[in-house]
């Protein structure tokens, strides 16, 4: 009923800049916090990045000042545009979002995307 899809990853030399996007789609009441989590092969992952609705963001202390999220509530979309991209930066990125939907408006369920691919050449 609903889905996450994340888009805007590819290969980028170091110093460059992607923008991630993650459209939200189906039976929405209402999406509550949004964020960008990473992983790599072994390790665990990690929240990148995490915005709530008024637009008060929160940022892992490797990505920030380069990193930036941001949402439009009414397209129910969430961005992460990643700018002097490192190496350390390659990962599958996810997207997560708290959503309510239409016929359960009381609670925010927890939706994942199924990740996009960024890789950052030295």
């Amino acid at each position: 009923q609903v889905q996450l899809v994340e888009s805007g990853g590819g290969l980028v030399q170091a110093g460059g800049s992607l923008r991630l996007s993650c459209a939200a789609s189906g039976s929405i009441f209402r999406t509550d916090d949004m964020g960008w989590y990473r992983q790599v092969p072994g390790k665990q992952r990690e929240l990148v990045a995490t915005i709530t609705r008024s637009g008060d963001t929160n940022y892992v202390d490797s990505v920030q000042g380069r990193f930036t999220i941001s949402r439009d509530n009414a397209k129910n979309t969430v961005y992460l545009q990643m700018n002097s991209l490192k190496p350390e930066d390659t990962a599958v990125y996810y997207c997560n979002a708290g959503i309510r939907i239409t016929g359960m408006p009381l609670i925010a369920n927890d939706y994942w995307g199924q990740g996009t691919h960024v890789t950052v050449s030295s």
